[in-house]
């Protein structure tokens, strides 16, 4: 039996540009993010706690790049799902060059459009302030409580 190769790719962090949308001759979508996210780790001279950044490319495709493109903005938090693609080209002086992308399976967009940090606070019931996703009252409201002979006898 062979083995499984597996390619994937999780992780969350803040858009460090405003996103850029182009469209191929073909009329394929494409959108390009650049995604910020923290590495933490104790210097070793100090013996504090540090935040080191990594800097990622992301591509997006299709519809959803165009929706990536309309609703987020530069410092924005982000969740990617998706692939690593490695390319190599040759510039212009004839150096050559690699880099490694992430093309995103799905983007999805955390906080609010009115925070772009994300935090925007909770609201009592539970849905973040500004939320992008309308909330369902109905989600939130008691279970209602059986009523009739013999319910006292249920052991949980």
């Amino acid at each position: 039996m062979a083995a499984t190769n597996i390619n994937r790719v999780v992780l969350t962090g803040n858009l460090t540009a405003d996103p850029e949308l182009r469209s191929l001759p073909s009329g394929t979508s494409v959108c390009k993010l650049r995604v910020a996210c923290n590495t933490r780790r104790k210097n070793g001279s100090t013996g504090e706690w540090e935040d080191k950044p990594n800097y990622f490319d992301v591509t997006v495709w299709g519809a959803q790049g165009e929706n990536a493109a309309r609703y987020l903005a530069k410092g924005r938090p982000v969740a990617i799902d998706g692939r690593l693609e490695w390319r190599e080209w040759e510039t212009q002086e004839g150096a050559k060059r690699q880099a490694i992308d992430i093309i995103a399976d799905s983007v999805q967009f955390l906080g609010s459009r009115e925070d772009p940090s994300g935090g925007g606070g909770f609201a009592g019931n539970g849905a973040s302030k500004g939320s992008d996703i309308p909330v369902d009252e109905g989600d939130f409201q008691p279970a209602p409580v059986a009523g009739g002979a013999g319910d006292d006898d249920i052991p949980f």
